[in-house]
């Protein structure tokens, strides 16, 4: 394996809304190559830290950087081109277009053709946007919903909505993929297939955050985590090591962290 080096670094990242505070002097870093949970009970700030990261909310205090690129208040599309990507914990997939389609919005991020080019339809816009179909043909098949390429993304079960969520992230080519609650309302047929599906990518070298309510699901496929509770880190590292540590016993009031 190929050494490691942080990727994202989380520098006393704080977020407040009015008197509430959301997050406090939050820091972690993500490795290359690994799959790094954000845990918590409700409440805690997960997807509050995700949107401060993803420049959805903008913080109050803080730094947040990318292999040495400062993410800290830029706009979402401009960390998306910079490399992180996220999926949403409810699904935000434009229903009324194919898989493919969705899919191919995702590319854009990456494809230099402008407004112009796409009017006039010149002959590097055409091969652009055969490129971007082949790729995100690739994509789905990557994500195993290769046979749904033509189907409206709202005919899709929700197992596979998730799939392509996934996919259409993936389509910008990102260093970093965030992932918030990608198992909600998954069968546990779907839930193996999604633990399949995010190993291989990290084998692949795709590093991977997760928010996810499943604490054994998350126990068992991540490096390393860190856990929130009340906007604060309260435990940061292995699955061995947090599932031990007494303020995260307590947080969970003893029960299914530790199971």
């Amino acid at each position: 394996m190929s050494e490691t080096h942080d990727l994202l670094r989380v520098t006393n990242v704080s977020k407040h809304f009015g008197g509430i505070k959301a997050l406090t002097d939050v820091s972690f870093t993500v490795r290359t190559g690994e799959i790094f949970g954000v845990i918590g009970p409700n409440g805690a700030g997960k997807t509050t830290l995700f949107n401060a990261l993803t420049g959805l909310y903008q913080p109050d205090t803080g730094a947040i950087d990318l292999v040495g690129t400062s993410l800290y208040r830029r706009k979402p599309h401009e960390i998306l081109k910079a490399g992180f990507a996220r999926t949403f914990q409810n699904i935000r997939l434009f229903h009324n277009m194919t898989a493919l389609e969705n899919v191919m919005v995702g590319r854009h991020t990456r494809t230099t053709s402008g407004v112009l080019a796409a009017l006039l339809h010149t002959a590097h816009n055409r091969k652009e946007e055969r490129d971007c179909m082949a790729f995100a043909q690739q994509l789905l098949t990557r994500v195993g919903i290769g046979k749904h390429t033509h189907t409206l993304a709202k005919n899709l079960s929700y197992g596979d909505q998730r799939r392509l969520e996934i996919a259409r992230a993936l389509a910008s080519e990102p260093k970093l993929l965030a992932l918030d609650e990608p198992a909600a309302g998954m069968n546990p047929n779907e839930k193996n297939a999604l633990r399949d599906l995010m190993v291989s990518l990290r084998e692949e070298g795709l590093t991977l955050m997760l928010i996810e309510h499943d604490v054994k699901l998350v126990m068992g496929i991540c490096d390393r985590l860190v856990v929130l509770d009340y906007g604060e880190k309260i435990a940061e590292g292995t699955p061995e090591v947090v599932r031990h540590d007494p303020k995260v016993i307590a947080a969970y009031l003893g029960g299914e962290v530790v199971a």
